[in-house]
């Protein structure tokens, strides 16, 4: 115990709270530029992490992961264009506020509610992570592989919103995962005869190209690109009284705060919903309970409160499942799978048994994280409104460079690079033709995960493959799986039949 006491406190070193505070900064610069996110950032701060320790490394991005998050509504308040999917909702009463001139107040606000959307989703984690894992861990082969079945199913039907384009998504991210070294017959398949590829794609590669430079491009297709973003509501109030935002006022909202976080945490704990729909339920949720719902949309605080602190109860909520069973509940979560393979670690509940230290060390980080996000947050609040003047035709060559430099940096060849920009193009067509990249990443990073249990569950079946389906746990996930995806046809034939 006192080991791992000291591991959490070692969090609290300078050089690892020095490094959470970089994430937080580079989470916050990139979330507060519209159509840039956290999965863009993290993507592209992962090659950075290779040096550091694995502590360092996860709390550094995670400290991204909850920049970003936060930053993302800093757009939504000031331009009325969120700089993050999951800031959509925030958008509904920020931007009056601002227009009304209360745009710090409105700004403030969100800070608060991401801190406490944090701070809740975070105790969350450490108090359920351990008790999951270690029922995880009396799992077999088929359960697992029917876990991954159902969390497969719900991330394709949920994120892409179409059974067959979530499904096809998937399954080529599945077939690109195969790309490689057969792990049972050592024998390389689908190489193409290229030898590069034998050692499989990377997902940094991937997650570089498919979300942030396929975003570059189509952000370059924009006819508005040369002109500046508006500066309108980047002036604010003279007024004491519309900037500040006291402890009182922070009170008087504490019933949308708890409630929102709840349901933020629900939701980051089931792969696939995402932090933009926790977003919009806790708005809902908070309007249906308010006295005067008719003022939402006007500018209410509870409006900027409820979808803030929801989003932000996600960051923690969705490595639950990334801890106890190695499956991302979203995708940002679904990335740093990568940088816990860099430090030789595999996410799962093995992870409990065989690195306590690093796994206490990870929450310490994350504690860590929450603090220089509230100051950080607050220190820098003009600095990083400021960021939204600047003009995008600055900013996009820019990250454009970092691209290039973050896939040579992950393998230092140009097939490296070249491969990347491939991808690009992938993520390109896949974002025209309204295919979720999500599913496709997620799909890529549990594919070999997926072959491993279906080969032990074939060895270990000898041919009796109903006694493996007639599992108790094996049944039931399956049948949900099932019972979900006729519950989605249902729907859809209903919803063409009207």
């Amino acid at each position: 115990m006192d080991i791992l006491l000291a591991s959490f406190l070692g969090a609290f070193t300078p050089s690892v709270m020095i490094y959470v505070a970089a994430g937080v900064f580079l989470g916050l610069a990139v979330g507060a530029i519209p159509g840039l996110s956290a999965a863009m950032a993290i993507a592209l701060a992962v090659p950075l992490t290779y040096t550091l320790s694995p502590v360092a490394s996860i709390g550094f991005l995670v400290g991204v992961y909850k920049g970003g998050s936060y930053g993302g509504s800093l757009s939504a308040i000031l331009l009325n264009t969120p700089g993050a999917p999951e800031a959509a909702a925030t958008t509904f009463d920020g931007y009056p506020l601002a227009r009304k001139g209360k745009g710090m107040k409105a700004i403030k606000m969100s800070l608060v509610a991401s801190v406490f959307g944090d701070v809740f989703s975070t105790l969350l984690l450490i108090a359920v992570a351990a008790p999951i894992a270690s029922l995880a861990l009396k799992m077999g082969p088929s359960e697992m592989c029917a876990l991954i079945i159902f969390s497969l199913t719900l991330i394709s039907v949920l994120e892409s919103g179409s059974l067959f384009k979530g499904i096809l998504a998937t399954s080529f991210g599945m077939l690109l995962s195969t790309v490689g070294m057969d792990p049972v017959a050592g024998m390389p398949r689908m190489t193409l005869g290229i030898f590069q590829l034998e050692s499989g794609l990377r997902l940094v590669a991937i997650a570089i190209g498919t979300l942030a430079l396929a975003e570059l491009i189509i952000q370059s297709e924009d006819p508005d690109l040369g002109k500046d973003s508006s500066a309108s509501m980047l002036n604010f109030s003279k007024n004491p009284e519309d900037n500040s935002l006291s402890f009182r006022e922070v009170c008087s909202h504490w019933r949308t705060l708890l409630r929102s976080v709840f349901i933020g945490s629900g939701v980051g704990a089931l792969p696939g919903l995402g932090a933009a729909v926790a977003g919009f339920l806790a708005y809902g949720a908070a309007r249906s309970a308010s006295k005067n719902p008719e003022n939402f949309g006007q500018g209410e605080l509870d409006g900027v409160a409820a979808p803030e602190s929801a989003n932000n109860a996600v960051v923690g909520a969705s490595l639950i499942p990334l801890f106890t069973l190695g499956i991302p509940g979203s995708v940002t979560a679904a990335l740093l799978i990568g940088a816990f393979m860099l430090q030789g670690v595999t996410p799962g509940p093995l992870m409990f048994e065989q690195h306590p230290e690093m796994i206490y060390g990870i929450y310490g980080s994350l504690v860590v994280g929450n603090i220089m996000l509230l100051v950080i947050g607050y220190l820098g609040i003009r600095l990083f409104t400021r960021i939204l003047g600047v003009p995008r035709v600055i900013l996009m060559p820019c990250i454009m460079f970092i691209c290039l430099v973050g896939a040579y940096l992950e393998s230092p060849t140009v097939f490296s690079v070249g491969s990347m920009v491939a991808l690009a193009l992938l993520g390109y067509f896949m974002k025209k033709l309204k295919f979720s990249f999500v599913c496709f990443i997620v799909g890529f990073i549990l594919g070999p995960m997926f072959e491993l249990y279906v080969q032990q569950v074939v060895i270990g079946a000898s041919g009796d493959y109903l006694s493996v389906l007639c599992r108790p746990a094996t049944a039931v996930i399956l049948l949900c799986t099932a019972g979900f995806v006729a519950m989605v046809i249902y729907r859809r034939m209903n919803r063409n039949a009207c």
